[in-house]
């Protein structure tokens, strides 16, 4: 099953997405994918110019052979770039090999692990109460765990919060927009939103957080004590992660879960966090984590650690990202729960898909391969739109973590 094309197809319907398409010999095609929010183009340029021309004899079915070419061939090793790129190609792979078998992705990861994929939602508002109304429409659809985000007395705009009327979308057209920060306003406002929250909707439901790395440690120890009566499934990104013993701090003054990973590129980026037991959920995902093949060795290390799954699943992946983390998280024993974001309607029509939503769970369903098609037609119809993801300033002007 040798490799005789490959090609990066760019799209934007409604957001900009990077698909990996790779051809064999017999006829077979993979589909891989290679979105890197605010960046999309960097990744293109990379597989187009430097790996696709890489791929084109080698067999197809090698897939660990080809990844570890990919990686240690390149030298210069890791970041979001690169593991995107061979992320997209491993993600191909895996679809080839499932067509050629005749059987969908999960089953070639060892079979099911579970009946079906537990998700969680979002919900957010401008305040306190459009949050519960937010989470009033999550509980109707059928979730069971919802990610609750509110605006902040005080603060202009704030991080997971939409635009009235719209889907919440970080990522703006038109140029870098500038939020303002302020911490004390935030500390001293969440654990009354969680309050509110739990008077509402009592303790049945599991709420969940996002801090999107803007505290420091002793801050999101602050955040997780205060959060304590309330129970969270977990409090996300507290602090950035460049220093993963940061977390020891943080452990050793909350029982809320911690949650992080989203932006780790490889196991290396979580394996002190792991080890030393320093977080509860790893949130790496298949399209920034070099793949299903890699996710496979942080989630086989996690497991050792009593560390679960709880990949990032936003909309700024693709339906094709979407998939593959559903037959991961089907397959792999020590799965936790998996973010959703329902994509738009243009998004569903450009991959048309296997996967499917009811009553707070997920499969991928039993198609070959990934169950994931792409529509190349009507993605021509969506050419790139440049839109960049914001950036965050302290009240007095200076940088900080978005």
């Amino acid at each position: 099953m040798k490799i005789v094309d490959a090609r990066v197809i760019v799209t934007c319907p409604g957001r900009n997405f990077v698909t990996l398409k790779i051809v064999t010999e017999d006829g077979v095609y993979g589909l891989g994918d290679a979105t890197l929010n605010g960046r999309e183009l960097a990744v293109a340029s990379y597989l187009t110019d430097h790996v696709v021309p890489l791929l084109i004899g080698r067999d197809a079915r090698a897939i660990e052979d080809t990844w570890q070419y990919l990686y240690k061939g390149a030298y210069w090793r890791r970041g979001p770039v690169t593991m995107s790129a061979i992320a997209a190609v491993d993600t191909a792979l895996w679809d080839i090999k499932g067509k050629a078998a005749n059987l969908p992705v999960y089953q070639l990861l060892g079979g099911a692990s579970r009946e079906s994929v537990r998700v969680y939602a979002h919900a957010n508002g401008l305040d306190v109460d459009q949050a519960v109304k937010a989470v009033a429409v999550q509980l109707d659809l059928g979730y069971t765990a919802i990610r609750v985000q509110s605006g902040i007395p005080g603060l202009s705009s704030t991080y997971g919060v939409a635009r009235a009327g719209r889907p919440y979308e970080p990522a703006e057209k038109g140029g870098v927009t500038e939020h303002r920060w302020s911490t004390e306003p935030y500390l001293n406002f969440v654990p009354r939103l969680f309050e509110r929250m739990r008077s509402e909707f009592g303790d049945e439901v599991d709420l969940l957080h996002d801090v999107h790395h803007r505290l420091t440690p002793i801050e999101a120890a602050r955040a997780g004590k205060l959060l304590e009566p309330y129970h969270l499934f977990w409090m996300e990104d507290p602090t950035p992660a460049e220093h993963q013993d940061a977390f020891r701090l943080i452990r050793q003054h909350t029982t809320t879960p911690i949650a992080v990973g989203e932006v780790f590129n490889s196991v290396f980026d979580c394996q002190h966090l792991i080890q030393a037991q320093l977080i509860d959920y790893i949130r790496a995902t298949v399209v920034h984590a070099g793949g299903i093949s890699h996710l496979r060795k942080i989630a086989a290390l996690a497991e050792l650690h009593q560390v679960r799954t709880g990949s990032h699943g936003a909309t700024d992946l693709s339906p094709i990202c979407m998939a593959a983390a559903l037959h991961f998280d089907l397959s792999v024993h020590n799965f936790g729960i998996q973010e959703h974001m329902p994509h738009t309607a243009e998004t569903d029509a450009v991959f048309p898909h296997e996967y499917a939503f009811a009553s707070g769970v997920m499969h991928p369903g039993d198609a070959p391969g990934l169950g994931v098609e792409i529509d190349e037609a009507l993605a021509a119809r969506y050419p790139y739109d440049p839109a960049y993801l914001p950036v965050n300033r302290r009240m007095d002007g200076t940088m900080h973590d978005w």
